[in-house]
């Protein structure tokens, strides 16, 4: 189902006209769908009905604090990788207690403050970061619960910047050797060992991979429990892959059945880590057409959004559909490369492009919901746009547009000679 659809010869956010929001916000702009947002997480509420379970939602997706706000009334736990994203959701007003910290280089001043706020768990990377944890759990004479996220090898067929479960990967212990760290973490006096994580990749369109890794972590858990490590949830981490072009993901409800399928009534707590499938098709980014320039045989449509406001099809290849807001009846179709004012050659947000625009004229760039405003930058001391969520036929404004003078708050010249 699509949230941004053409209505009465013009593109909508639910009920609002994109030309509305743009015309009052401007451009570029991102702008969000509730109404998408809340089905997409409900879809996994209602595929897991019955189960012991817990869904956080990957915060890196999309961070925005009223994004937090509409899932966190939903009852999401989150997943999070900083004390930023920690922060942002005890100001969203999200439960510590269902929120999981995951992340392959924490330190020592966000394992302190996690603790003191009472996460549910850290999801632990390495043998060393397992003994800082130890170390600060002492000090603060305090149990810290942990998973440790085991590296299955399994080739997620993933972009390989997103895929997480191969030994090539920064990610995660050798699964080979989690269960030595296992007995290691056992014996520590403040660690609580309560789960098992694993997290193969990102964009996945088939389940057959999540289930060659659920097989691997469900050896793995009987051979803990055989050496009485009896661990409470297992962690299938995110990755389910949401459709951009001409991809096929699996329905969620699908994807649920086979993992329940596979954990066989072991009485483990299933948890989830989604982000891209909650909130990808749950954005676009307006942006308006510039000029219009011709080199050769190659026409370049030049826009106001860049790489430094999508960064994705610069960095992964990734395909976003693009379209105008209203049929341009004044201008002929042509092919189009949709690029941004950045001076990189890489700046681009869709190339060979079936268009017909003006200068003037605005575009819609779909599936720019996760990874988009999280992953932009003030690349060319460009300010960051705003983003907008629509409810039924409301908009409202949920991050302004930064401004010049706030990108030089905090700098400061170099005193004159005396």
């Amino acid at each position: 189902m699509s949230y941004f659809a053409c209505s009465k010869g013009q593109l909508y956010a639910e009920g609002v006209a994109l030309a509305d929001i743009a015309a009052q916000h401007g451009t570029p702009a991102y702008v969000y769908s509730k109404k998408a947002l809340s089905e997409h997480f409900l879809a996994y509420q209602v595929a897991l009905a019955g189960t012991s379970n817990l869904i956080c939602y990957a915060v890196k997706a999309n961070s925005n604090l009223a994004v937090l706000k509409v899932l966190a009334d939903l009852g999401a736990g989150f997943d999070i990788v900083s004390a930023g994203e920690l922060q942002r959701v005890i100001a969203a007003g999200g439960d510590t207690g269902k929120t999981v910290f995951s992340g392959v280089g924490k330190n020592a001043e966000e394992i302190e403050y996690a603790l003191k706020v009472g996460i549910h768990c850290f999801n632990v990377e390495s043998e060393s970061e397992l003994e800082v944890i130890q170390r600060i759990a002492a000090r603060l004479d305090t149990k810290a619960a942990v998973s440790l996220r085991v590296n299955p090898d399994v080739d997620a067929q993933s972009h390989p910047y997103i895929s997480t479960g191969l030994k090539e990967n920064k990610f995660g212990i050798d699964i080979d050797t989690a269960f030595g760290v296992y007995q290691h973490a056992a014996e520590l006096s403040h660690i609580d060992i309560i789960g098992v994580d694993c997290h193969i990749g990102s964009q996945l369109t088939e389940i057959s991979p999540f289930l060659e890794a659920l097989e691997l972590t469900l050896a793995l858990v009987d051979k803990l429990a055989n050496a009485g490590i009896n661990v409470k949830h297992l962690d299938l981490g995110g990755g389910l892959g949401v459709r951009y072009k001409d991809e096929c993901p699996p329905p969620i409800g699908d994807y649920i059945r086979a993992v329940l399928d596979k954990l066989n009534d072991r009485g483990l707590t299933l948890i989830l880590e989604p982000g891209r499938s909650i909130t990808a098709n749950a954005g676009v980014l307006l942006t308006r057409v510039e000029h219009i320039k011709n080199n050769g045989d190659k026409n370049f449509a030049v826009v106001d959004a860049a790489m430094n406001d999508m960064i994705r099809p610069a960095l992964y290849d990734a395909w976003l559909n693009i379209e105008p807001l209203r049929p341009n009846e004044n201008a002929p179709e042509k092919i189009y490369d949709v690029v941004g004012p950045v001076c990189e050659t890489g700046d681009f947000l869709g190339k060979q492009r079936a268009l017909a625009i003006m200068p003037g004229d605005i575009l819609c760039v779909h599936s720019a919901g996760a990874y988009g405003f999280t992953m932009s930058s003030n690349y060319n001391s460009r300010p960051r746009p705003p983003e907008i969520m629509v409810d039924g036929s409301n908009m409202h404004l949920i991050r302004e547009r930064e401004t010049i003078e706030r990108l030089m708050h905090g700098e400061h010249l170099l005193p004159e000679p005396e």
